[in-house]
């Protein structure tokens, strides 16, 4: 089992798990939360080398970009309806990042057979 892997994927449905978290029960501790999950999951693609290395930085990339602002929406200007459309944005980036993973493991899988 390739342990760098699983932390790897761990991290990009936590990702998902806690954006999701956000949109059920919406306040600043979950958010921060998927916020912060979301950039360590940033964090550890940068210099991976795979068949979509760029795509999966791409998607997580985007999902960063909606909740910062979405928790900055909800911190600062206590606006919760448009932090929780940004958070809709980072959910969507986290579901093409799954299936981006996805794809890149069924090309690896055909690689080895």
């Amino acid at each position: 089992m390739d342990w760098g892997k699983v932390i790897f994927v761990f991290f990009i449905l936590m990702s998902l798990t806690s954006t999701v978290g956000f949109l059920y029960e919406q306040n600043l501790i979950m958010l921060f939360i998927a916020g912060g999950v979301n950039i360590l999951s940033t964090i550890l693609k940068v210099g991976v080398r795979s068949f979509m290395a760029a795509e999966l930085m791409a998607a997580s990339l985007v999902a960063d970009l909606h909740l910062i602002p979405a928790f900055i929406y909800m911190q600062v200007f206590d606006d919760i309806n448009i932090a929780i459309t940004l958070a809709l944005g980072a959910l969507v980036a986290n579901i093409v990042s799954i299936v981006f993973v996805c794809l890149e493991s069924i090309k690896s899988y055909n690689n080895y057979n």
